[in-house]
């Protein structure tokens, strides 16, 4: 199937099912539909027509695959969000708290000869402005939330992209490439400890910081009930 030839609400899944696949996390329904924040009914509706299309398999264990194409199209379009997301902030200028949903408005309406430019107007950058790599593979870390106290971090991506707490991210002076200690570790909150002085953080919020740290702690293998915090989906 052409590019052409893909929904846009295709698209809308299968970055979903990309960005799943980045944080490691089985793609299920369920995950989609959390991840999502819609129904499950109306998720295994698309995940059909997305297996009519040549985009994913099904398992017998009910997990899904990305087909050869399905990730050409998935790696596709999450690329192009991330590139718009960086051109609006460096380019154009906009806060990268508020890139997010007009990089969502622009996504599927980049015809190539764009894209190709917009590309060479960013240079080399590599992350979009929330630390997801445009191309390649990103850096592993681990949620601010589950790191000792006295650890060494290094903020590299925020994994929820809802507008409204990126404001919150903003405010309180979280952006990727912060580095600090952590001093505090409490029941509702976190501090983070940098040059510029003291960042305090909710725990619920710390869930979604994704961190290098120093000592790192034991990784986590399911995604938290805690990131559901915003009545947009994630972000990606």
């Amino acid at each position: 199937m052409s590019q052409e030839q893909v929904t846009v609400a295709e698209e809308e899944y299968l970055q979903t099912i990309f960005w799943l696949m980045e944080a490691g996390l089985p793609i299920t329904g369920a995950n989609i539909a959390r991840a999502m924040q819609l129904s499950p009914p109306t998720v295994h509706e698309m995940i059909k027509r997305l297996e009519r299309d040549g985009y994913v398999t099904r398992g017998a264990d009910k997990i899904l695959h990305l087909t050869e194409d399905g990730r050409v199209e998935a790696e596709q379009i999450t690329r192009r969000h991330r590139m718009i997301e960086r051109f609006l902030t460096d380019v154009l200028g906009i806060p990268w708290d508020e890139v997010h949903e007009e990089a969502e408005r622009l996504e599927h309406a980049m015809s190539p000869v764009l894209e190709e430019r917009m590309r060479a107007a960013i240079g080399d950058a590599k992350t979009c402005p929330h630390g997801h790599p445009i191309d390649g593979v990103r850096t592993e870390g681990a949620p601010l939330a589950d790191v000792d106290v006295d650890a060494h971090v290094k903020v590299l991506r925020f994994e929820n992209e809802a507008e409204e707490l990126l404001h919150y991210l903003k405010q309180i002076g979280f952006e990727p490439g912060l580095e600090g200690r952590v001093a505090s570790s409490g029941p509702e909150s976190i501090v983070v400890r940098a040059d510029d002085g003291d960042h305090e953080i909710s725990r619920t919020v710390a869930e979604t910081v994704t961190v290098e740290a120093d000592p790192a702690p034991p990784p986590r293998a399911t995604l938290p009930d805690q990131l559901v915090i915003s009545s947009d989906r994630y972000g990606r």
